[in-house]
């Protein structure tokens, strides 16, 4: 098969793409590709499902829980399609590899921004539309996936097809959010916004969760700030932090902004900061991560959506089952930021019934090895937030059976259904989700 880039099947190549952020779950790949072109991916596809093999795009590796890995397949590395074209004031073609701090490198200079960021930017573009993509101003524009114009796909037959919301509406549909089950995205056109140049800052400080609550509905209902994101640090030693992180994309007035919130005025922090700073606010933990090794320990992380209607009384019995120390670690929090529902749009991505609802995310950086416990609370946690109306973000650290996925997409089970038959009838792309099982799935290795 003549390819514009190269396949490798040596054993340290492999092994590296038996890897992920998770460090949970390895599934050892036949070969990778590193694509040279779309074709390259179409043509690989097309042999993988004559021979009977899957097939699964790699990006930055970021998934928790293997997802991206296929046991004896195929596995792209994405990265090496990372063209970005030409920046124009509404859009910009780049390619599925590229990860969002290249695409801000492009856009910056000409003031122009993608309107939702994850709060880790590098992840790859590719990597985060097919499981939706939540921000900090996702409460406004809804999430990354559901902010773009039109997209590439290689479908599991190995057509390579451009759609949008005008032209092959199905399929646009069914990738976005679509965790990878109908097509591999190879080329992305995004949409732009006027980038501020600078961002007022506060970190709100609760000495309860209901009052955090309370500010968070005040705030996600007069959207005053851009951006607000919350989060409950609980560190091994000393006592639990509630906190709401409020950006304004402007020099605003502090007696302004936070008018009648209810904070600790005496802890409240305001800053103003470059808006690219804001951006790549995570950086410092990153490296402080790297450098004490943490960074390449397990990470099962839980990722949900909960409503506004059992925030509360969720949210409580868990804090009151935590042990902080080993259950989150000293890096570790649980995210608890508002996002009204009705910001997003993609059709795949489920969400509570209420009109406001939140993240809530176990991000665990545990300092020990304790990760099949860790798995198995995952799953006790979701359980009871599903009880209580919330559903799952699929990035977590947690397996699920085709029953509790289809549980999972409800009655959009089967436009997913009716497009995999459609798009990938062999049952070749992204067999790490087990939403669509094969005769003879690979057993997973923890």
């Amino acid at each position: 098969m003549a390819l514009d880039g190269e396949f490798r099947f040596d054993d340290e190549s492999r092994r590296e793409r038996a890897e992920d952020f998770g460090h949970l779950v390895h599934h050892l790949p036949e070969g990778v590709l590193l694509p040279g072109s779309v074709d390259d991916v179409a043509k690989t596809i097309r042999w993988s499902a004559q021979q009977g093999r899957t097939f699964a795009a790699q990006g930055r590796r970021h998934s928790t829980f293997g997802r991206s890995q296929t046991a004896g397949g195929i596995v792209a590395d994405m990265s090496t399609l990372r063209h970005i074209g030409t920046v124009e004031d509404d859009r910009v073609i780049v390619e599925a590899g590229a990860t969002w701090s290249d695409v801000l490198k492009a856009t910056l200079p000409h003031g122009r921004t993608p309107p939702v960021l994850t709060e880790y930017l590098d992840l790859s573009v590719g990597g985060t539309l097919v499981v939706g993509g939540v921000g900090g101003t996702t409460s406004t524009y809804g999430l990354q996936s559901d902010n773009v114009i039109e997209l590439e796909v290689v479908t599991g037959e190995g057509r390579t097809v451009t759609c949008s919301a005008s032209s092959d509406v199905d399929l646009f549909d069914a990738v976005r959010a679509g965790l990878g089950q109908v097509g591999v995205i190879t080329k992305a056109t995004l949409k732009l916004i006027a980038a501020p140049q600078s961002v007022r800052r506060f970190l709100l400080v609760y000495g309860d969760l209901a009052t955090m609550l309370a500010d968070a509905r005040l705030l996600s209902g007069d959207q005053r700030f851009d951006a607000v994101q919350g989060a409950i640090v609980a560190p091994p030693s000393g006592d639990i932090a509630f906190r709401l992180d409020a950006a304004a994309f402007f020099t605003g007035d502090d007696d302004v902004l936070p008018a009648g919130l209810s904070d600790d005025p005496a802890q409240r922090q305001p800053t103003t900061i470059a808006y690219v700073d804001y951006l790549n606010r995570f950086e410092p933990l990153e490296a402080a991560l790297r450098a004490n090794g943490q960074w390449s320990l397990p990470h099962p992380w839980l990722t949900t959506f909960i409503g506004d209607s059992q925030v509360e009384s969720v949210v409580a019995a868990e804090l009151d089952e935590l042990n902080p120390a080993a259950d989150l670690g000293p890096f570790g929090q649980i995210v608890l930021s508002p996002i009204r529902t009705s910001a997003i749009s993609s059709p795949l991505l489920r969400m509570p019934s209420d009109d406001l609802s939140y993240a809530f995310n176990f991000i665990r950086m545990p300092a020990t090895g304790d990760a099949n416990r860790l798995v198995e609370s995952n799953r006790a946690i979701y359980e009871r937030v599903k009880a209580a109306g919330g559903v799952l973000y699929p990035v977590s650290a947690l397996p699920l059976s085709e029953h509790e996925w289809r549980d999972h997409f409800g009655p959009a089970f089967d436009q997913l259904n009716a497009a995999k038959q459609q798009y990938d009838p062999s049952n070749v792309l992204t067999p790490g989700y087990e939403i669509f099982r094969r005769a003879d799935p690979p057993e997973r290795t923890l």
